[in-house]
């Protein structure tokens, strides 16, 4: 017959009780103290574009000031592919423990109603730490065209059904939703045509074998100043410094019209709000120096730096406006 086991006395189970409390108390704060730690290595920053692009430029721009401000590198990583979706779906499954994060763009919202096997889902599968920048579409057409301004565009297109094309730097591409956007405000029958990149649009634009198309202000400024194509309108809500006397589509006759360039920095789901929040905090410090704003605006960009409420709402809206655009429009791609 076996002893009985001894019972705790009242004491000895207060004391026991102490301990467990001090362990956990011991772990929550080891916990809080190593992610107030972070970050304790390299971060990287993934950029799903090729190096040398728009996007790898506002990548290193920034990643080279925040390296200061954290105090450990930003490796800037390019995993180009798929419009963005391969390294966007491989941040999205990254370890949530803020070291791998995405410069995420536009194309992380147009995809999301483009593609049937995406992927990822750009509002479950990412947590928006801030916008970087933005910077509007200008629609340009060559100088042959003879409309000076929206309204003769219009007309221009309207006399001329099926008989004018625009181009755009790839079928789903921002661009691409640009024009579509275009020919549903105002009712046109134009060709798409579609090029591998913007650099290859723009040159049949200048040359006359397209009649016009959306290019983000940033890659088309030199062009315009040169003239070499001539600027109708910019898609943005306010004018640019560089062409004050360009008018918006707003002004001229399109309300809401906008169709915005943009990248934000985004983190796998599930990364600790602690961690967010240093990101955020120390991006957005960035964002306001005048150095930034003096780097962007070179660039015909302009620094946003929103807080993650800000940008997740915006992402938000993103999905929703270029998702209605693509079925009305009739625009996807399978995957």
């Amino acid at each position: 017959m076996r002893a009985p086991s001894p019972r705790l006395s009242p004491l000895n189970g207060r004391h026991l009780l102490s301990l467990i409390i001090f362990i956990f108390c011991w772990l929550g704060a080891n916990t809080t103290l190593a992610q107030t730690n972070y970050p304790e290595r390299p971060i990287r920053l993934i950029v799903s574009f090729a190096a040398g692009g728009p996007t790898d430029i506002f990548a290193r721009l920034v990643a080279v000031r925040l390296e200061k401000e954290l105090g450990q590198p930003i490796i800037v990583e390019n995993k180009p592919g798929g419009g963005s979706n391969i390294g966007s779906e491989f941040v999205a499954r990254a370890k949530p423990d803020g070291y791998t994060l995405l410069l995420g763009t536009i194309a992380n919202t147009t995809n999301m109603a483009l593609y049937k096997n995406l992927g990822y889902d750009t509002e479950r599968d990412f947590v928006h730490i801030t916008q970087i920048m933005s910077s509007p579409s200008i629609l340009v057409v060559n100088n042959n065209v003879p409309a000076k301004n929206l309204a003769e565009l219009i007309a221009y297109v309207q006399a001329n059904p099926g008989k004018l094309s625009y181009a755009s730097s790839g079928a789903g591409g921002l661009q691409h939703h640009a024009g579509e956007l275009l020919k549903l405000r105002a009712n046109l029958d134009m060709l798409h045509i579609p090029y591998k990149g913007a650099v290859p649009a723009l040159t049949d634009v200048m040359g006359g074998n397209v009649a016009m198309g959306f290019k983000t202000a940033s890659g088309v400024m030199p062009t315009i100043l040169n003239g070499k194509v001539r600027a109708i309108a910019v898609a943005g809500r306010q004018r640019l410094a560089q062409l004050p006397d360009l008018p918006t589509m707003i002004e001229s006759g399109m309300p809401d019209f906008e169709v915005d360039s943009w990248n934000g920095l985004f983190a796998p789901a599930g990364t600790p709000p602690d961690i967010i929040a240093k990101l955020a905090k120390a991006t957005i410090a960035i964002l306001k120096s005048d150095e930034i704003a003096e780097k962007f605006k070179t660039i015909s960009a302009v620094p946003v730096g929103s807080t993650p409420e800000q940008f997740k709402q915006y992402v938000h809206e993103e999905v929703v406006k270029w998702g209605q655009v693509a079925k009305q429009a009739g625009v996807s791609i399978d995957q």
